[in-house]
């Protein structure tokens, strides 16, 4: 009987796991997402999320638009931590890839559609990062529960 059980997990083994292997990834699978946190500097944090709002918000929505974007998700704290893990503003976006993920021209097609004095957005954008103490990214993976 052992020997009978054990012969049928074999085969079901055999035939059954190369054809599972070979079946598609999911789209869901694919998905690379990053989490950003920014630290700013005390009492400037709503001036920060203004500007990202204004100048890199509406990118990122070009590139959802466009397919390369899944989501797209900014908090802030309700409440402060301490100096050493104290961060502002967090963004999640999720990519379709990891490859578009780190795409350095993702957004560069929609710049001059949106912003047509690119003179004004670079000044903006180095203000905005000048509010800044610290940047980091992380990249999250979703856990099955």
């Amino acid at each position: 009987m052992k020997l009978a059980l054990f012969q049928a997990l074999i085969a079901f083994a055999i035939f059954t796991v190369p054809a599972m292997a070979q079946q598609p990834a999911s789209a869901a699978s694919k998905y690379f997402t990053i989490e950003s946190y920014y630290r700013v500097k005390w009492g400037f944090a709503d001036e920060f999320i203004r500007l990202w709002k204004t100048n890199h918000y509406p990118l990122l929505k070009k590139a959802q638009e466009k397919g390369d974007v899944i989501s797209i998700k900014a908090e802030s704290p309700r409440f402060h931590s301490g100096e050493e893990t104290r961060w502002d503003f967090r963004v999640t976006v999720v990519f379709k890839d990891v490859e578009t993920a780190f795409d350095e021209n993702l957004v560069v097609p929609y710049k001059k559609q949106l912003f047509p004095d690119l003179d004004a957005l670079a000044r903006s954008e180095q203000h905005r990062f000048e509010l800044l103490l610290s940047h980091w990214d992380i990249e999250t993976a979703e856990q099955a529960l």
